[in-house]
């Protein structure tokens, strides 16, 4: 019996307008991805990481082939879809606990039920004593977590994250990346994580997708099979980063040779 992948990709293509011509930002993307499985998309600015990534959360479908979650056709966001971004997307005007809260009571919940979650989610991101601060009185990766607490509160079996820890200091960025590993490991979520670091890609992903330069199709499909928690210092570890690196660096050159031509497709 062949099980349906939870996301599937076909033929994906995203075509921009720039004045009076085209850039041609995704060509001919096929990705299966399974219930569970953690997806790291890397590559150099342009190739279009965030572009994919925006086609699946339904903000900028594609121009031509189509994606599916469960067998549905994406044609708009939807709850079923948590996106996590690199600018924290906090409201500034709420607390902490609001932030968490707000597509709860978007929902409708019951008050008490979303009390339960919200409290929850504090205590398990460590934001306990946190709960009544603004965005603006929290350091980056607080923020970070608050973000993630947002996502998770809505139960969201998917979540997209774009590059969400790529301004964040090297300590409290590895912070993090255990602290998604644990959050993913304990709730089974489907995760697309976007990154320009390759260590990243290799200490989180169960498979990295190397993408080229525009337009951006799949270089490689690289499985990793390490277990967790994975040793950046180890031999498997840093053969797979020197292979990763050659892929990497090809589509960095191409892309210096043509950054001045055309615009960033992402």
């Amino acid at each position: 019996m062949t099980v349906q992948p939870h996301i599937r990709i076909s033929q994906a293509g995203k075509v921009f307008s720039s004045g009076d011509r085209e850039v041609v930002a995704l060509e001919d993307i096929n990705l299966s991805i399974a219930s569970g499985e953690f997806i790291c998309l890397l590559g150099p600015s342009g190739c279009g990481k965030s572009t994919l990534l925006n086609a699946v959360a339904g903000f900028s479908l594609p121009t031509t082939g189509e994606i599916l979650v469960d067998g549905n056709p994406v044609q708009s966001p939807g709850p079923d879809r948590g996106m996590v971004f690199q600018e924290y997307a906090l409201f500034p005007w709420m607390t902490v606990e609001k932030n968490i809260a707000f597509g709860l009571e978007i929902q409708k919940q019951p008050k008490a039920q979303i009390k339960e979650k919200v409290d929850a989610l504090l205590k398990m991101l460590n934001l306990q004593d946190f709960r009544d601060r603004y965005p603006k009185d929290l350091s980056g990766g607080m923020r970070q977590r608050v973000a993630i607490a947002r996502v998770l509160a809505l139960d969201s079996p998917i979540m997209l994250m774009d590059d969400p820890f790529g301004a964040l200091d090297s300590l409290t960025r590895r912070n993090l990346q255990d602290e998604l590993l644990r959050i993913w490991m304990e709730f089974k979520k489907t995760i697309i994580f976007v990154t320009h670091s390759i260590e990243e890609s290799i200490y989180l992903a169960d498979r990295i997708v190397v993408m080229t330069y525009r337009p951006g199709t799949i270089k490689k499909d690289v499985s990793v099979t390490m277990p967790h928690p994975r040793d950046p210092s180890s031999a498997e570890f840093n053969d797979l980063k020197k292979e990763l690196s050659l892929l990497v660096m090809e589509e960095q050159s191409r892309h210096h040779q043509e950054e001045i031509k055309t615009p960033a497709a992402d």
